[in-house]
């Protein structure tokens, strides 16, 4: 009898052949768990208040319940393939499945604000590992020429989840119970863990790797220990810092200082370990480098105009949050579209060129804004905002996932999948943080600059106020109250304009953000379309 075919690893080891699952069912089991987690950091913001409410806390302190997800998802991420390789990727990945799922449901059944958080502790850290473990199966299960459209099926997951969780958030805590925003994870994880045990295997690399290790497995204590602290910090203070009004607070001061000593030591610790937590050697690539600034830009206007319509329509024009939300879904629809489309252009254009027509196209959508926004935009305005941006960042998320491979060994996959996810993430916490402190200090700005304006030494202000008063006064009013009613009314004025106007230079920088990224695309390397992580030429 014939023996069992056996196929051969990149290292030369012969393994026994498994079943061949077809990859695209591989990509929907994946992108299960892979939706819920990033569903999961957004989600949770419109049920904010009802949570403070429901476990009698105030809405400063339930905002840890979104911080101390975001930490623990943060460490996991950039760790995630060092785990993989130690333990194996299907076992961590589930192992991850079982984790998130658990605290989901204790997240649901807690108690009190303190044990919320402690399970939103384990949750994130739970979730930290599917997102990269996800794109890293993804690569290894298609072939090169294929990968674009794999990478398009996983962005779908990554965009549309954020931009559909305050929606979904809203019509659960308003029809339902904020519990339920975490109970809804139970039975999509117990699926996930199902289908991932019978379907997903370990690539042949991955497996000899794993068996060198065996028996003789070091652990980088120390650089795991200096990276949770770093990234620790750094989350705290793009969380919290606005809200405790930065170095005004003891608390952010201190992590300002922990945050910058912490990663100097991780890269001093890192650079001189044979085996590191997180090797930072792939930075040397400048394909790499460069697309790991791209990532992090990609995430920072992301997350960051995600957050700016929905903000400025709920402020100003008396939007609850499911329908602030709604302004987000046609543009997410737009992107699920479009990403198939950019996965095809990928196999005949390089990628290089596409991430420069995408930043260029996000840049003229960001300028569009600054020349479109005022008090009287209408519904289908706000959602064009969005649209409009999905057209250039449809042409970013793919070819950027892509180009990062470029140049990097097989067996550097895992680490790959966990950086560029973490930096994506922590660009997105960048632009939340940016959004709100800019918004806060140039409000500030133009209520200076428009308050010089405001005075009785001004024609203008006269003729307003004299006329104001009057009308005032004819519909009741006494003469003081109305004069009181008209200088109230001017000031509200003047403060909405100051919002109106920092929106404005929030949206000019994000589109010259973008146009700062063009360049970059001058260190990437060429890639050919027809095989798209091919070894650079």
């Amino acid at each position: 009898m014939a023996a069992a075919p056996k196929n051969i690893d990149p290292h030369g080891s012969s393994i026994p052949a498994k079943r061949r699952v077809n990859p695209w069912v591989i990509a929907a089991v994946v992108s299960i768990a892979a939706f819920m987690e990033v569903l999961d950091t957004s989600i949770a913001n419109v049920a904010l208040p009802y949570m403070a409410g429901g476990l009698a806390s105030s809405l400063d302190d339930a905002s840890w319940v979104l911080t101390s997800y975001l930490v623990a998802n943060a460490i996991v991420l950039p760790i995630s393939g060092w785990l993989s390789i130690r333990i194996g990727r299907k076992r961590f990945y589930m192992a991850c499945v079982v984790i998130f799922t658990i605290s989901s449901f204790l997240c649901g059944i807690a108690p009190s604000l303190g044990m919320l958080i402690l399970f939103r502790v384990i949750q994130g850290a739970g979730g930290g590992g599917l997102q990269p473990v996800s794109q890293a199966i993804l690569r290894d299960s298609f072939p090169p020429e294929r990968l674009g459209a794999a990478f398009a099926v996983y962005g779908m997951v990554v965009v549309l989840a954020p931009a559909i969780g305050p929606t979904i958030g809203g019509w659960i805590t308003d029809n339902y119970q904020w519990r339920w925003i975490f109970y809804m994870n139970v039975p999509v994880g117990i699926l996930s863990l199902l289908l991932v045990s019978r379907l997903i295997e370990d690539p042949g690399y991955l497996t000899g790797q794993l068996k060198k290790l065996r028996g003789h497995m070091s652990i980088d204590y120390i650089g795991i220990g200096l990276l949770a602290l770093c990234l620790g910090a750094l989350q705290v203070v793009l969380d919290k810092g606005q809200e405790d009004n930065w170095f005004y607070s003891p608390m952010i001061a201190t992590l300002e200082v922990i945050f910058p000593v912490a990663l100097v030591l991780f890269i001093a610790w890192e650079l001189t370990r044979d085996k590191p937590v997180m090797d930072l050697r792939m930075f040397k690539n400048r394909n790499f480098a460069a697309t790991a600034a791209m990532i992090f830009a990609y995430g920072v206007v992301v997350y960051g105009m995600t957050v700016f319509t929905p903000q400025y329509v709920q402020a100003y024009m008396g939007y609850d949050a499911e329908l602030a939300g709604k302004t987000q879904l046609f543009g997410a629809a737009l992107l699920i579209l479009l990403m198939p489309l950019t996965a095809k252009l990928i196999r005949w254009i390089e990628a290089r060129w596409l991430i420069g027509v995408g930043f260029l196209l996000t840049a003229l959508a960001s300028f569009y804004v600054t020349t479109n926004l005022d008090l009287q935009i209408s519904f289908h305005t706000a959602a064009m905002y969005r649209v409009w941006l999905s057209v250039g960042l449809a042409l970013l998320f793919v070819p950027i996932n892509t180009a990062s491979y470029v140049g990097i060994p097989e067996e550097k996959g895992g680490e790959v999948s966990g950086t560029i996810n973490l930096l994506r993430n922590i660009g997105g916490s960048v632009g939340i943080s940016m959004v709100e402190t800019m918004i806060a200090r140039r409000e500030q700005f133009h209520q200076d600059i428009l308050s010089v304006h405001v005075t009785r030494a001004r024609q203008a202000y006269r003729n307003v106020t004299s006329g104001l008063s009057a009308d005032l006064f004819h519909r009741g009013l006494t003469q003081p109250q109305a004069a009181s009613q008209t200088t109230l009314r001017l000031y509200n004025s003047v403060v909405t304009q100051a919002y109106v106007l920092s929106y404005i230079d929030l949206a000019w920088l994000i589109g010259v953000m973008c146009l700062l990224m063009i360049p970059l695309i001058l260190m990437l390397k060429q890639n050919n379309p027809k095989a798209a992580v091919a070894s650079a030429e």
